[in-house]
């Protein structure tokens, strides 16, 4: 039975400035907050898959697996609990059903097999974006599965086990004719961007090298929530949007008049990959990762990923990262 924190509205964004300074380094993250607009219970989107956004969601589940199991902390273990928070803020990532409460998306079916893997209970968690690191640090939360990004900043504090490509991706209005590639391609154009993410972070870097080549930088424009900022794509108010890419993806498919039009790995200038986010040091990361291999090698994440048209984001083992293993865009290890 999934335990829902009560703390289930949309939150705005917070600009970096009023936030906590040990909060910092690790929001610059993959996620698109504050990111759920209205949808239909079910949807055949022109991908061919068939979005079911309703409180009835049928999960993929998973059997246990003894040697995952055996290497969750006792600690962790005793309440026959994982605890996990997620946005919920993004389709068809984590958001909220048609229940407008009840908590669904590839990220929840994920951790929901985990969960299996490891003979625990799910108690699922929905948190704003910016609280996810401190509840994280405090045990709050044992693991966070939405689609967090791993950073140099972030091995300092957390463990992860990958489970998901990540990209990010330039959405525009279907009868716009932008190919982006790279900072040329975004000179002088207005772009709604999440505040304190990874694509914000990829701009701003963007917007640097247009002004040492004497370039119009682009200009970045905030929106407290998803259907603000798609509102503003399509009427013209913005030219493009960069959001995580299964989530422009979505749109594309469900939509008639939005498309995209450019993606970007979420650690750009180098390459970054999607993780079950778990404190530093609590042991708890190497059996999140043997629960996750043991769902590819049984074929259940791949039915998850298919159910909600990410196969493409599919990776073929997870992999413990920490502190220690984290190789930098240099290629040293930290």
């Amino acid at each position: 039975m999934l335990r829902i924190s009560s703390s289930t509205k949309k939150h705005k964004i917070l600009a970096l400035a009023v936030l906590p300074a040990v909060v910092l380094p690790v929001l610059a993250g993959c996620s698109d907050p504050g990111a759920s607009a209205a949808q239909p219970e079910s949807e055949a989107a022109k991908n061919g898959i068939v979005y079911n956004t309703s409180v009835d969601q049928n999960r993929i589940r998973g059997e246990k697996d003894a040697a995952a199991t055996a290497k969750v902390p006792t600690a962790i273990a005793k309440d026959g609990k994982l605890t996990v928070a997620t946005t919920a803020g993004s389709i068809p990532l984590s958001f909220h059903a048609t229940d407008d409460k009840t908590p669904i998306g590839v990220e929840v079916d994920i951790a929901q097999l985990v969960a299996d893997k490891l003979g625990l209970e799910l108690d699922l968690q929905v948190t704003s974006w910016e609280n996810w690191p401190l509840k994280t640090q405090s045990g709050d939360f044992e693991a966070v599965f939405s689609n967090v990004g791993i950073n140099a900043a972030r091995v300092k504090l957390f463990d992860f086990s990958t489970y998901r490509a990540a990209y990010m991706g330039f959405e525009a209005k279907k009868s716009s004719t932008y190919d982006i590639k790279g900072s040329d391609d975004i000179s002088g154009l207005k772009i709604s961007v999440g505040s304190g993410t990874n694509q914000e972070k990829i701009l701003l870097a963007w917007n640097k090298e247009l002004e040492a080549k004497g370039k119009a930088p682009a200009t970045l424009q905030y929106y407290s929530s998803d259907a603000d900022t798609i509102l503003a794509l399509s009427s013209g108010r913005t030219d493009l949007n960069l959001a995580p890419y299964p989530s422009v993806t979505y749109r594309e498919n469900t939509r008639d008049d939005l498309k995209v039009v450019g993606k970007v790995n979420a650690g750009w200038p180098a390459e970054t990959l999607v993780a079950a986010t778990t404190l530093k040091g609590n042991g708890l990361a190497p059996a999140i990762t043997d629960a996750l291999n043991s769902t590819v090698k049984d074929g259940s994440y791949g039915k998850v990923l298919e159910r909600w048209g990410l196969s493409e984001e599919a990776i073929p083992e997870s992999k413990t990262v920490t502190e220690a293993t984290f190789v930098t865009p240099a290629g040293t290890t930290k």
